[in-house]
């Protein structure tokens, strides 16, 4: 696979080089050299020519280039490099070279080795994502008290825990971690079904050369081949799409954070990163860029496999091609937005200080709430509010603090001052203690999300 600059910028070297073309022909090869080693075992082709097929099953050995070339005019790349597979076969022995290939068909081949790649591509997306979710579930238990403003509709709301926002931003990708693996167990099978998916060229011998191919290649023997019927795996891209948009709502929420009229968190910077060559005091959310343009196009990647699923017959014309050079832009962009995001998160600057004078900056409005609450249980609920809304315009209109115009509301009322606390009452506008409902709910679900951190 031919990766462009621009799809380079926002990917990782490893994830290019699990589908580098190289890495793709050289599982087409491995496929190859299984299916003679297996049909040598079952007594189907000799053992010399089995051998003499594994000896030469090794990418290196073919121009890579001219068979993407050959395979345009072919139909399938498979065609073109089983072709030269027998050829260089041929030349140490032509009749091991009838051999090569026997009973198998090029969408076996492909399909095979787009499970192999793609087995390590969830590797490396695991290793990342194991990663980042540990260091998410680290702040979240070291932030439970820290509190930040919650923001809904893109406008303060009310006092929350950061440690509840870190979590919440993990737990989805512990969710796609489970899918993926749980997903991976079906969807890395075998595919060998012969030239309309019934094997007959092995007869009663098929299956049993499918369950010496599957173990050989450490994949899931299939119940039938899944030429056309690509659910299972289908399945499996449409979650990594999922998993890109958990990565986008996490940039999206960092870069927000990290504007500098916000500036509560930032992304590392120094040595050239996140720098603007014209403006110097911009300390660009680069982590979050990489991660966003992950989210942005993977509705699209993912619309494009449910689009090639409605595959004709036994062979698909055109959808089955379309969705193998869909499939590995998924991967790239979310081990880019991964690897992205894990940096970000190593080196991650939190503002404390920033966001309780973000908090203090809003005039204690966002407790509102609470302090009507409480004053509801004793004068009712309508007056509170209403008594609420017309302290809360003194306060903006007199720039003041909403907690010192409701103190002396209440001691100039006969009744409030009895009865109401006002202890209690300015305790309603502490940051730290607003954050208490939301520390009870991180502080449940950090515990299953280790747990399944640790599956």
């Amino acid at each position: 696979m031919s990766v462009s600059i621009f799809d380079s910028f926002l990917t990782t070297s490893d994830m290019i080089a699990v589908f580098d073309d190289q890495a793709v022909v050289q599982a087409m090869l491995r496929f190859e050299q299984v299916l003679a080693e297996a049909e040598a075992a079952e007594g189907i082709i000799p053992e010399a020519a089995a051998r003499a097929i594994a000896s030469v099953c090794r990418a290196p050995l073919y121009d890579i280039n001219a068979l993407i070339v050959a395979g345009r005019r072919a139909g399938a790349l498979a065609i073109p490099l089983v072709k030269e597979l027998q050829r260089t076969v041929a030349l140490y022995s032509e009749e091991a070279a009838t051999h090569v290939h026997w009973g198998s068909t090029s969408q076996d081949v492909l399909d095979t080795a787009m499970v192999l790649v793609t087995r390590e591509a969830l590797r490396l997306v695991d290793g990342e994502l194991d990663q980042l979710a540990h260091r998410l579930l680290d702040l979240s238990q070291s932030h439970l008290d820290t509190p930040v403003l919650a923001r809904t509709l893109m406008q303060p709301a009310q006092v929350t825990s950061l440690g509840l926002k870190f979590c919440n931003w993990a737990a989805p990708l512990l969710r796609s971690r489970a899918q993926l693996q749980a997903l991976a167990e079906r969807a890395l099978q075998l595919q060998l079904g012969g030239a309309v998916g019934t094997l007959a060229v092995l007869g009663e011998k098929g299956p049993a050369v499918a369950a010496r191919m599957a173990a050989a290649l450490g994949l899931k023997t299939p119940d039938a081949a899944w030429h056309t019927q690509r659910d299972e795996w289908i399945r499996l891209g449409t979650e990594m799409a999922v998993l890109a948009g958990s990565l986008g709502k996490i940039a999206t929420d960092l870069s927000l954070m990290a504007q500098g009229e916000i500036a509560e968190l930032a992304e590392p910077s120094g040595n050239g990163r996140g720098g603007s060559s014209a403006m110097p005091h911009k300390r660009n959310p680069v982590s979050s860029m990489i991660a966003l343009a992950a989210a942005a196009r993977a509705p699209q990647q993912a619309a494009a496999l449910l689009g090639a699923m409605s595959q004709q017959h036994e062979r698909g014309l055109g959808n089955w091609q379309a969705e193998l050079a869909e499939w590995p832009g998924l991967f790239l962009g979310v081990h880019g937005a991964l690897r992205a995001l894990n940096d970000a998160f190593a080196a991650l600057v939190i503002d404390e200080a920033r966001m309780l004078r973000n908090i203090d900056a809003l005039q204690g409005l966002v407790f509102a709430e609470s302090a009507s609450i409480a004053l509801a249980g004793v004068i009712g609920r309508p007056r509170a509010h209403s008594l609420l809304e017309q302290l809360t315009r003194k306060a903006v209109a007199d720039g003041a603090q909403l907690v010192d115009v409701l103190v002396d509301a209440v001691q100039a009322d006969a009744q409030l001052g009895k009865e109401i606390d006002l202890a209690m009452l300015r305790g309603l506008f502490d940051p730290v203690q607003a954050t208490r409902p939301a520390r009870r709910i991180a502080e449940g679900q950090l515990e299953h999300l280790r747990a399944m951190l640790a599956r």
